[in-house]
């Protein structure tokens, strides 16, 4: 959105609406929506202004996200920006014509989020983190730095299906 160029935003007679939504709580989001907003503004994009942020936060509850990001899609958004895994993957299945920016902690081929890293294609892109095969690698750190390691617990979620445990 900030690096769009200069033709294409004097090209734009409509204020752009971006659609944020995450599976998330509002509270959650906080630490990424801050840096999100500064860069907008930094790019010369200032909320109520030039540019308006729709947003919609399920809460945890992974069933509301098809729901929120259909809701952002009849609203005519000029782009998705889903902070998550789960909200990315009900964003790709919400629109195939409207632009989408996600995160996600797992490979966004194997999600079906894009075709290839070099070459996603398609309305989607965003930030791979890969902290989902880091996972048995920070585990397997902390027991060598601890003198005597013992027993060291690994909390998953279940219903996720990007954790060592689900599948």
């Amino acid at each position: 959105m900030a690096t769009w160029p200069l033709s294409v935003r004097a090209q734009r007679t409509a204020i752009p609406v971006i659609g944020y939504f995450s599976s998330r709580s509002v509270d959650a989001e906080a630490a990424l929506r801050t840096p999100i907003l500064k860069e907008l503004a930094d790019a010369g994009f200032v909320v109520g202004q030039n540019v308006l942020v729709e947003y919609r936060f399920a809460d945890g509850h992974h069933d509301k996200l098809q729901i929120l990001a259909a809701d952002l899609v009849r609203r005519q958004v000029s782009v998705l920006v889903a902070t998550d895994r789960p909200s990315g993957l009900a964003a790709k299945a919400a629109t195939s014509t409207i632009p989408i920016v996600f995160t996600t902690g797992d490979d966004p081929v194997r999600l079906g989020l894009v075709k290839s890293l070099s070459h996603p294609s398609g309305n989607a892109t965003g930030v791979v983190l890969f902290t989902t095969q880091l996972g048995s690698k920070r585990l397997g750190l902390i027991r060598e730095l601890l003198v005597k390691p013992g027993l060291i617990a690994f909390v998953v979620d279940s219903n996720n299906t990007s954790s060592p445990a689900a599948g």
